[in-house]
């Protein structure tokens, strides 16, 4: 456990350096374009869109799921997403690209998995802004239901952070890793209930999916804006889920503490 609680003091104690870093990131990914973080919102708005176009009007026929239009349900599904993919992409390849940088100045290197998150993040606020305007057109009113809001994101943030450090300290040693991370990703979308609704599977079908951690997030967010449940309705899978986060954190804060001096050693 004493690796665990190092790493957490050290996004504790540098936090403001995280955020700082974060915001750099930002701007230098987007100085050359002409639009500028403008970006950040059309890039999510075009997958949005085309999602929406091909499983919405074209699969589904414009049909709602129950009776939520297909547009919002399909929203609600695709914000978390779009915030963890490429959170996991960045972060599990934070160490790697930046070892040089690390080497060069003093500050810990487990922050880079926290700085790829914490720059995606911005554009989950922006997105969850922009959801809210959606509510109130559609006159879906989540009512008390987002007091859990703070719940998921948390969740989220700490999942995200537990697989980023452990990915990026196997990603730095087998680069294969990466390019590994980046195919399951890409194949993620179609598996989880973001695109389509898994309520007419078969309960083992459905047990079997809900074994990914990500299952609980995504649906986690559907609740709370469609005002379906509480997070502690369903306490067997609370507790799996937050299982599974604390042995990802334990298992890569071992292996980062482990290889962290020895990361220059394989670039």
């Amino acid at each position: 456990m004493r690796a665990v609680f190092q790493i957490i003091k050290e996004q504790a104690i540098n936090i403001h350096l995280i955020m700082r870093l974060a915001q750099f990131e930002i701007k230098s990914s987007y100085q050359l374009h002409y639009l500028g973080v403008v970006w950040q919102l059309l890039n999510p708005a075009t997958r949005i869109f085309v999602y929406w176009l091909v499983f919405g009007l074209g699969i589904r026929g414009g049909e709602p799921v129950g009776d939520v239009p297909f547009f919002i349900w399909l929203i609600l599904g695709l914000i978390p997403w779009l915030f963890i993919s490429p959170a996991i992409i960045q972060g599990s390849n934070s160490i790697f690209s930046k070892i040089n940088l690390v080497s060069k100045m003093k500050f810990p290197i487990s922050i880079m998995p926290s700085v790829a998150i914490a720059t995606n993040g911005f554009n989950l606020i922006v997105l969850l802004i922009l959801l809210g305007g959606l509510l109130v057109f559609y006159g879906i009113n989540p009512g008390y239901y987002l007091l859990q809001l703070p719940y998921y994101l948390a969740g989220l943030f700490i999942f995200l952070f537990s697989i980023s450090l452990l990915f990026s300290t196997i990603s730095a040693i087998f680069r294969d890793f990466q390019s590994l991370i980046q195919s399951l990703m890409r194949m993620m979308i179609f598996v989880l209930p973001i695109l389509w609704d898994v309520s007419s599977l078969p309960n083992q079908w459905l047990n079997i999916l809900k074994l990914n951690p990500f299952f609980y997030l995504i649906e986690g967010f559907r609740d709370t804006f469609l005002g379906r449940g509480w997070f502690h309705e369903d306490l067997p899978y609370t507790i799996y889920f937050w299982a599974v986060t604390l042995f990802i954190l334990f298992i890569g804060s071992i292996l980062h503490m482990k290889f962290r001096n020895r990361f220059v050693d394989y670039l």
